[in-house]
This record gives structure tokens, C-alpha cells and sequence, in this order.
């Protein structure tokens, strides 16, 4: 997620009252920049929420580096994710996600974006967690996979879920009927509107987050 806060403002029409540092290898246990309904002023806002969600009842924070992902076809069933699935839905935003392929004996890492790394959102869904040793909630996120699209099938067999741009108002707002989230889900993400282009083998390690790692490779072995 490198993009300016002007182009944050102008695509999903929020205020970033202060913009993070640009990121171009975030893992899970980091923080991402995410829009949630705020029902007391019936608007969206911008915050930086952690990724790995961590249920309201969980005991242990531990669990949220296992809840990274939550499957489309089963959030309604799910006690991790259900309360979260109907009532904190959030938009994640980037410009772009890894994925890696297998080749051969080896897995080979891709960037996939839009074009000139237009800005996208990923479906979320957002927990606040209350440590007990902290005056403060933890606030975390999780990304909804589905199945890949005719793009990205040829990299792996699920995906984030992509929003088109006409459904990210009603993923966030707290009256959108259940049925017409599921709906929304099951809406492919044009394939026609990705891009992807190999990267190097140093996304792998979380510790390297600079601008090289999204930088297109040479494609032989």
C-alpha cells in the first residue's frame, strides 16, 4: 500500500488524517490501513487496524495469527468470524497483493494490480479486542478469500476478495442485508482488469519492505 493521500482521499472519498508509511511487503501481525462504518457519524474513517483478527472473546491474542483469512463460503457459519460477518465489515485497502505459482519444483512470486497500481479494497471483516493488561482495545482485521477468478487462477485456487468499486459503500454500512453480502461476494472480479508481473524472492521475508520488491524480474529460471 504506497499510494499518496491524495489519491487515497479522492478514491474512496475519506479524510487519512494521518497517512502511514508506504509499505510494500505487509505481513500478517502488521498494521494496514482499513475504512469501517462509524455508526455515531453515520460516515466511513481510515485506521490502522492489525492483521490477524482476534475475536472479542478470545482468550488468547495468539489466535489471530491463525485468522488471517476467512473463507466467503462459510463466514456465516463460523464462530471466529460470524458476529464480525454481520456486524464489522471493513474495506482494506492497496494496490496490489502477492501470489506465489508453483513452476516446475519451485514457487515463483507475482505481484497482481491494476494498472498503474490503481487503488483497490480487499472485503475485511474487523474485530476490537480488550487486552487485559491495557486501557485500550486492539482493533484487527481479516482478509475474505474466494475463488479465483479467470486471472488468478493461473497463479493460485483462491483469492482476496476484490469489491467492485459500486458494492465498497455496502460492505462497510451496518443495514446491508445479509443476502446481498453473500451476493456481493460472489461477484467475480473482472479478470480483464489485473495485471501481474514476477517479482523477486526476497518477498518472502517479511523484514524486506522497500520499493525494489515490486520491481518486474526476469522471467527465466
Amino acid at each position: 500500500m504506497f499510494a499518496s493521500q491524495q489519491d487515497i482521499e479522492d478514491r474512496f472519498n475519506v479524510t487519512v488524517p494521518a497517512l502511514p508509511p508506504k509499505r510494500y511487503n505487509i505481513a500478517p501481525t502488521d498494521e494496514a490501513l482499513v475504512i469501517t462504518w462509524n455508526s455515531d457519524t453515520d460516515a466511513v474513517e481510515v485506521q490502522l487496524f492489525r492483521w490477524g483478527l482476534i475475536p472479542h472473546w478470545a482468550k488468547d491474542p495468539a489466535i489471530g495469527n491463525r485468522l488471517i483469512n476467512a473463507r466467503a463460503e462459510t463466514l456465516a457459519n463460523k464462530p471466529a468470524f460470524r458476529s464480525a460477518f454481520f456486524h464489522r465489515r471493513c474495506l482494506v485497502v492497496s494496490t496490489g497483493f502477492y501470489e506465489w505459482r508453483q513452476e516446475g519444483t519451485r514457487k515463483v512470486p507475482y505481484l497482481i494490480h491494476l494498472p498503474d497500481y490503481q487503488l483497490f479494497a480487499f472485503a475485511g471483516l474487523w474485530e476490537s479486542w480488550q487486552p487485559p493488561d491495557a486501557p485500550e482495545p486492539l482493533h484487527t482485521f481479516t482478509l475474505i478469500t474466494v475463488p479465483p477468478n479467470e486471472f488468478v487462477r493461473q497463479y493460485h485456487d483462491r483469492m482476496p476478495a476484490l469489491l467492485l468499486p459500486e458494492h465498497e459503500q455496502q460492505w462497510t454500512h451496518p443495514h446491508t442485508p445479509p443476502e446481498m453480502l453473500h451476493k456481493i461476494l460472489a461477484t467475480p472480479y473482472p479478470a480483464e482488469w489485473l495485471t501481474a508481473h514476477r517479482v523477486s524472492l526476497r518477498v518472502n521475508n517479511p523484514a524486506n519492505d522497500d520499493p525494489s520488491l515490486i520491481e518486474p524480474v526476469d522471467n527465466s529460471p
